[in-house]
């Protein structure tokens, strides 16, 4: 039975606010004037003369102009990130500028050269980097065909085993080159000095942006800008803490019931005590002796949990097969978008990716249950081409069994609930009652909580329940959210 089956609602007042916000400014993108203003602004970085070529390109999060300049080839595109759609619009552009240098600079992987960046312009933070000659993504490549190009990407059910073989051996090189870079904390990454890049940055998330953007979740619950961690485990809370979080301050469509909310708050607080313990990043791995699902496992089949000291791994929160380029032949072009990329766990990247299936797991159709044994039926493609990667590049094979899928809960507060209560709770806790409905999950596992989480419970879903009867856009008071957020936040 599926409990909750994809990704839970986000607040669509606050939703329909930004659409309104960003659909202006990015007519402003699109004037004649500001097109003009880019010509002249890549002419004065070169000092000859620029033309934009259309048409304009807007991608995710970002709007990218072709510029030929003179005498120059390639060609160079100026990224600029969309107004409303980006919170941290300075902070994305310096991250990401810095992450692609990084990679560029020590590996041999195919990532367009950042010629420019900065946050302080004529047009606000900007990136300006080559043109790659490309034939598309992968995800372009592998989708299940459409005429209607906005469909959103999905495995075509009928694509040939020996074609993903192919790319996802390519692929698997890519990651497996990546993993090779190594860092002494978990953040992202800043240009200190000409071609030196430090962790120096919080790790900015795809989720913290949908956090601001989506639910209005106020800024001063999130990290420092420069805050950076020493271990896995803190992350891990610091995770779990953004699901209180999104609970806590997201307004209006998060809990449709009282027993809903309770849900809610029952898996939060016991996915943060799992974190701040140490045991959802020994999840799957040997040392985990905790969960239920480790006495079926025999731990020498599994490999030993990385450190929680580190060494750290780039993590591409918003890498997925739309970040890929190919070339006519399938090889591999480019890698693009670097955006919410940053030291993190090295839990994340052993896990395989979410996007094998192009679409991710919570916005699936028909369900999550269609969604596992689809990507099951996939896996196995993948699991080869990254055996025979590992065994051409000589990297040692990690093996977790099965797919943990806590690592993919802890980042995505609106897929948590469906992944926490239908993929992890009995791998956690043991089989609950078979007779139990949707409504009854919180009583399934509130003996887990501590008296005085149990003695928060009631009181928060009243005050929850009550205040979202009134549908509004809330603008916290800093104060205020600090209060409402460390009430929930225990010991």
């Amino acid at each position: 039975m599926v409990f909750y089956s994809g990704q839970e609602e986000l607040d669509n007042l606050v939703w329909d606010r930004n659409d309104e916000d960003s659909e202006a400014a990015q007519n402003q993108l699109r004037l004649k004037t500001f097109c003009r203003r880019v010509e002249e602004f890549v002419q004065h970085q070169f000092g000859k003369p620029a033309t934009l070529i259309s048409p304009l390109i807007f991608r995710g999060f970002n709007v990218l102009y072709r510029v030929q300049v003179e005498e120059m080839s390639p060609h160079v595109m100026v990224r600029l990130p969309c107004p409303s759609l980006v919170q941290f619009p300075g902070e994305k552009t310096m991250y990401e500028a810095a992450t692609a240098c990084l990679v560029a600079q020590e590996t041999k992987l195919p990532v367009p050269r950042h010629l420019h960046f900065g946050q302080d312009s004529v047009l606000g933070p900007f990136i300006i980097m080559e043109r790659r000659e490309n034939s598309g993504s992968i995800s372009a490549r592998l989708t299940r065909p459409n005429k209607d190009l906005s469909v959103p990407h999905v495995l075509d059910p009928n694509v040939f085993e020996s074609l993903l073989h192919v790319i996802w051996q390519r692929v698997a090189h890519c990651l497996l080159a990546m993993s090779q870079l190594a860092f002494p904390r978990i953040g992202s990454l800043l240009q200190t000095h000409p071609h030196i890049y430090e962790v120096s940055g919080r790790p900015l998330s795809h989720n913290m942006t949908d956090m601001v953007r989506l639910a209005n979740i106020p800024r001063c619950i999130l990290p420092p800008e420069s805050q950076t961690y020493t271990g896995t485990d803190e992350w891990y809370t610091v995770l779990a803490e953004m699901h209180i979080a999104q609970l806590v301050f997201q307004h209006n469509d998060l809990v449709t019931s009282e027993d809903d909310c309770r849900n809610k708050y029952v898996s939060r607080q016991i996915f943060r005590r799992l974190a701040r313990h140490g045991k959802l990043s020994s999840f799957g791995f040997a040392e985990d002796t905790w969960s239920s699902q480790s006495s079926q496992i025999l731990p020498e089949t599994l490999s030993p949990c990385p450190s929680n000291s580190g060494p750290f791994r780039l993590w591409g929160d918003d890498f997925r097969a739309g970040n890929i380029l190919l070339d006519d032949s399938d090889q591999i072009a480019a890698l693009i978008d670097w955006e919410y990329t940053y030291a993190g766990p090295t839990q994340f990247i052993l896990d395989p990716p979410w996007w094998l299936l192009l679409e991710t797991a919570e916005m699936w159709s028909p369900d999550l249950n269609d969604w596992r044994q689809t990507y099951e039926s996939r896996l196995g493609i993948w699991l080869s081409a990254m055996e025979k990667a590992e065994a051409s590049m000589g990297t040692p094979a990690y093996n977790t069994f099965p797919v943990p899928l806590s690592s993919y809960a802890a980042r995505k507060s609106w897929a948590f609930d469906s992944m926490y209560w239908n993929f992890l709770d009995e791998r956690f806790f043991g089989h609950r009652d078979p007779g139990a409905v949707k409504g009854d999950l919180w009583k399934t596992r509130i003996d887990l909580l501590s008296d005085d989480e149990r003695a928060a419970m009631e009181p928060f879903v009243q005050r929850k329940m009550a205040e979202s009867k009134e549908r509004r856009v809330v603008e916290w008071d800093e104060t205020e959210a600090q209060k409402r957020f460390s009430e929930l936040l225990f010991k």
